[in-house]
């Protein structure tokens, strides 16, 4: 699909998802990170309670942190990883607090439902590499039972028709401290090497600097 037929198609399939309003137990509408054609994916697990305010993804610490690994590992910062990457998540809208008062965790059914748009985007968009973060996002690709069986690896995955190459990341929350700790801390370092040499990245880091 030629670049200017992938921008109009993207536009009009983020302008249908922000309409969305599918699952009624979330407590935001769909957050997007924009129309952003690319060769990358980042594929995220669901919008804090920030994200719907600030209509971004990644608008919070997590996202300060996440951004932190691709300026060191990568030399992009935040503004050229938001305008040179496709942002998507497993569900796009804030899925409220659980009884224990952390961010509940999407239910089956919302993920279901939100799975259509991320199918869409992958015909769409054609990636070379998809970075899904934290364990939800993984495992829309590959069984993720512990972390430190698939972070610090590649994968080659298939979803909607389209192979493509995938590296996982860790969840960069505050909240765990996997990756601030070995083995995870030398897992994620190996992960994020991987990322800052994939072809797709060097792609994207040489556009940025234009």
């Amino acid at each position: 699909m030629a670049a200017s037929r992938k921008r109009i198609e993207l536009k009009r399939h983020v302008a249908e998802l922000l309409r969305c309003r599918r699952c009624p137990r979330m407590k935001s509408t769909p957050v997007s990170g924009g129309a952003v054609v690319s060769d990358v994916m980042l594929i995220g697990q669901a919008p804090g309670p920030r994200e719907p305010v600030l209509q971004r993804p990644f608008a919070h610490t997590a996202g300060k942190t996440l951004f932190r690994w691709f300026e060191e590992f990568c030399g992009m910062n935040e503004a050229a990883i938001r305008s040179t990457v496709y942002f998507a998540a497993v569900c796009r809208c804030f899925p409220g607090k659980s009884s224990g008062g952390t961010d509940r965790v999407p239910a089956p059914d919302e993920i279901r439902n939100c799975s259509c748009w991320m199918n869409d985007e992958i015909e769409i968009l054609r990636p070379r590499l998809i970075i899904p973060v934290g364990r939800l996002a993984i495992m829309q690709f590959i069984d993720c039972a512990r972390l430190e069986k698939v972070i610090g690896r590649k994968f080659r995955v298939e979803r909607a028709g389209h192979r493509c190459d995938m590296i996982p990341l860790p969840h960069p929350s505050g909240a765990s401290p996997w990756h601030k700790i070995s083995p995870g801390r030398e897992l994620l370092q190996k992960a994020l090497l991987k990322v800052a040499r994939h072809s797709a990245i060097i792609d994207l880091a040489q556009r940025s600097r234009q």
